[in-house]
């Protein structure tokens, strides 16, 4: 027994049935809709949940209502993180008093090319403008007690060339001064390299050379303090 075809259906708008070059088109244009109302509703969902990561953001993070990062106000006891690191340091690390309204960002053991050091940085207000600056401590050394290299130390300061000597707080120190250098570029417009016991001490920053002088003869006092206690 034969099977028996469905008649064929009469479109409305037509007034007749559809022909199959008809039909096709319908069932091609039916399917692009659906992917464009789909591509939407992935969009819409996609805005809805950046918004939502954006909130929770905020929400983590109070300091940032107003443009104020809470990175501005952070500080850590370098005093504290001193003593704790010496042990694995094997030595006395230098840990200097600052005025008050600086802030220790970072204080720390780091390794790199074969040295080890401890390093602060500071964000400092320079007192002739007011403005924020930047200075930082090192305490750099080895395991074999051998110096440190002038590479190493070269790196440090941004490969600047020395510019003087002079002696603050008991120790020789070598001068990095570079007026001339952006801030806004540089970490390093002023600097001194010192030896205290072996150890490479670098003191730089973008503050004033008396601000950095000034942080120098406090961390040869903090290690000189140190080893008499």
């Amino acid at each position: 027994m034969a099977k028996k075809q469905k008649p064929p259906v009469v479109v409305a708008e037509l007034g007749r049935p559809e022909t199959p070059s008809e039909t096709a088109a319908r069932k091609a244009h039916d399917s692009r809709m659906y992917r464009q109302r789909k591509t939407v509703n992935n969009l819409v969902f996609s805005l809805i949940v950046s918004v939502g990561l954006m909130l929770v953001i905020v929400l983590m993070a109070p300091g940032l209502v107003g443009g104020k990062s809470g990175f501005e106000d952070h500080s850590v006891d370098v005093a504290s993180l001193a003593v704790e690191a010496s042990p694995s340091a094997g030595r006395t690390l230098a840990a200097p008093e600052v005025p008050e309204s600086w802030k220790a960002k970072n204080a720390g053991l780091r390794q790199r090319d074969g040295v080890t050091s401890w390093q602060i940085d500071y964000t400092t207000v320079d007192e002739a403008t007011g403005h924020q600056a930047y200075a930082a401590v090192v305490q750099a050394f080895t395991a074999d007690g051998s110096a440190v290299n002038e590479r190493w130390i070269s790196q440090a300061l941004e490969q600047q060339a020395p510019t003087g000597a002079e002696q603050i707080g008991g120790i020789d120190w070598v001068v990095y001064e570079h007026p001339d250098r952006s801030p806004d570029a540089s970490n390093m417009l002023f600097g001194l390299q010192g030896d205290w016991e072996g150890d490479t001490i670098l003191v730089y920053g973008t503050d004033s050379p008396a601000t950095i002088r000034t942080l120098a003869a406090e961390v040869a006092g903090s290690l000189t303090a140190s080893k008499e206690q």
